[in-house]
């Protein structure tokens, strides 16, 4: 199981992000084909895909030869793996802290601490990598929506110049 992906919930999420990402590279090579309908020479058919792509770029404000291809979600950070150390750390000493003023039981109050800062870590970093799986989805949802109104304009430039597109 990837590092960071604790329970059925992150993996569910981590698990989409991936198929995500992955159906959307066949679409981003997809390939158009087109037919000179009315005897149209290569090289004319050459000049006219270039200029349809020039306008299908400038018209959907996407440019699939700069386009970003699809990211796979980011394994977790070395930081983010120690959020829970560190909320436990932060909890075993407010604990001796109180457990020093209040019981002169500074062991079980650390020990009291540090697995409610444990814990608090270990939610704050399950949090932070479903946030990031939901904003990778999200990001490959609206490339998706950006390359299909791209390929809409092109075929539509390409057709009004005399090919059959498909």
């Amino acid at each position: 199981m990837p590092r960071g992906i604790k329970n059925m919930k992150h993996l569910a999420y981590f698990t989409c992000g991936l198929l995500t990402a992955g159906l959307l590279i066949p679409f981003a090579n997809a390939q158009t084909f087109v037919y000179p309908a009315q005897g149209q020479s290569d090289e004319q058919m050459e000049k006219d895909k270039f200029s349809c792509y020039q306008w299908a770029a400038k018209e959907s404000g996407y440019d699939p030869m700069q386009a970003p291809q699809a990211s796979q979600p980011q394994q977790a950070s070395s930081d983010s793996g120690s959020s829970a150390g560190r909320g436990a750390a932060r909890g075993a000493a407010i604990g001796a802290v109180g457990g020093a003023i209040a019981d002169n039981n500074v062991g079980r109050s650390a020990a009291i601490g540090a697995a409610v800062g444990g814990g608090v870590g270990a939610a704050r970093r399950n949090q932070q990598q479903q946030a990031q799986l939901q904003q990778q989805q999200a990001s490959a949802e609206q490339q998706a929506q950006q390359r299909a109104n791209y390929d809409r304009a092109y075929a539509v430039c390409l057709e009004g110049r005399g090919y059959t597109v498909k």
